[in-house]
């Protein structure tokens, strides 16, 4: 139980997440605990806060590129596409507010998505865009062949999808849905948050425009952490309605702001709102540090893994679960619905497990440092309800 493939199970709790120990924590699709390497860096870094001139300029920038350039890495970018946000909807928002979109076109979104990947797109309709929710499959997840099918409207300029399901855990198959895009001339604009951090993923094999994606939860980072990936052949050909003053090419040198320059950075900082928030950038660099070391790959397949227990134990006693078993479409997220979910969720919360009741569901989202023995707990608590409902 202490192996995972590629880590040390008990090392990793004992060294990053000692509060592991205190309560199984099965939450990380809502915010993920920060690492003890993390917490040391920001203590650190706000020490050095109270006298800010031992933070200097190029230092903060220097670390702010860090950031972009381990947000890149996770996602097989070059760091020239990566601007830093404070959260998802920032980039979402961008995308929404910054694609060339006119009076009669259509933007595609699945039903049932996350509301910061919705609000933003219905606000287009006062110009006239029209925002057309696709119906859910049968299983509640999106319907892919549908969507597929939609994009061949040459009305349909955009697609609005999360790559993991927040309610279902539900993963989208990016490369597909990708494809269809560019063949049918529309963008693909994807909330990320619910799957960066435990699944793999390279945009270099997946074709998309506009990438937005939060630290706090799988990436394990402070809150007020992010990015936003574009498009490296979009960057220069969209500009964003709000602009940061850092977003421009003439406010690298602090000592000749006033001779204004008009010239938008030929890179994706154009997209950035400054002032960022340095200590919690520091924090997301020093996380995506450790995430880096312990491999996705490894912390796939050891989140995955952890579900055995709950869904032997649903399919023994007739519960549904949710989530997708299949691997192409499966995600850390784990998702059952039994008889009355408001009273297992109760009983849970009061044994001191950590979930969500999201949608009708209990979910569960362990990450790299959750135990079989945790989910174990899970099953007994869920079971006595089930026996007593």
């Amino acid at each position: 139980m202490t192996r995972v493939p590629g880590y040390d199970l008990t090392a990793l709790r004992a060294g990053e997440f000692p509060g592991a120990s205190r309560t199984p924590y099965l939450n990380n699709a809502s915010s993920g605990p920060i690492p003890e390497r993390t917490r040391r860096a920001l203590d650190a870094f706000n020490a050095r806060r109270t006298t800010p001139h031992q933070l200097p300029e190029r230092e903060l920038q220097g670390m702010l590129a860090g950031a972009r350039a381990a947000a890149a890495a996770l996602i097989g970018a070059d760091a020239s596409a990566i601007a830093l946000a404070t959260n998802t909807s920032h980039g979402l928002n961008l995308a929404a507010s910054a694609l060339p979109l006119e009076r009669g076109d259509v933007v595609l979104v699945s039903d049932r998505e996350f509301p910061a990947n919705i609000y933003p797109w219905l606000l287009l309709r006062k110009r006239g865009v029209t925002v057309e929710l696709a119906p859910c499959a049968a299983g509640g997840w999106p319907d892919e062949d549908y969507l597929v099918d939609r994009l061949t409207d040459p009305r349909v300029r955009v697609l609005a999808i999360s790559y993991v399901q927040f309610a279902t855990g539900y993963r989208a198959d990016l490369a597909r849905l990708g494809a269809a895009c560019r063949t049918n001339g529309a963008f693909l604009v994807v909330d990320a948050i619910q799957g960066l951090g435990n699944s793999p993923f390279d945009v270099r094999e997946t074709p998309i425009d506009v990438l937005a994606c939060g630290g706090q939860k799988w990436l394990l980072s402070p809150w007020g952490s992010g990015f936003v990936y574009v498009r490296p052949a979009l960057v220069t050909t969209i500009e964003p309605v709000v602009a940061g003053w850092m977003a421009f090419a003439g406010s690298d040198d602090f000592t000749r702001l006033t001779e204004y320059d008009p010239t938008f950075r030929s890179d994706a900082r154009r997209f950035e709102m400054a002032t960022l928030p340095f200590q919690d950038f520091h924090g997301m660099l020093t996380s995506l540090g450790l995430l880096s070391e312990l491999g996705i790959a490894a912390i796939a397949e050891h989140t995955r893994s952890l579900h055995a227990p709950v869904v032997q134990w649903a399919d023994a006693h007739g519960v549904r679960i949710v989530s997708p078993r299949d691997d192409h479409h499966r995600s850390a997220i784990l998702c059952v619905a039994p008889a009355d979910p408001v009273a297992a969720y109760r009983a849970l919360k009061g044994a001191g497990v950590v979930c969500a009741l999201r949608e009708g569901a209990i979910r569960l989202s362990p990450h790299c440092y959750n135990t079989v023995t945790e989910m174990e707990q899970v099953v007994e608590i869920l079971d006595a309800v089930t026996r007593t409902a």
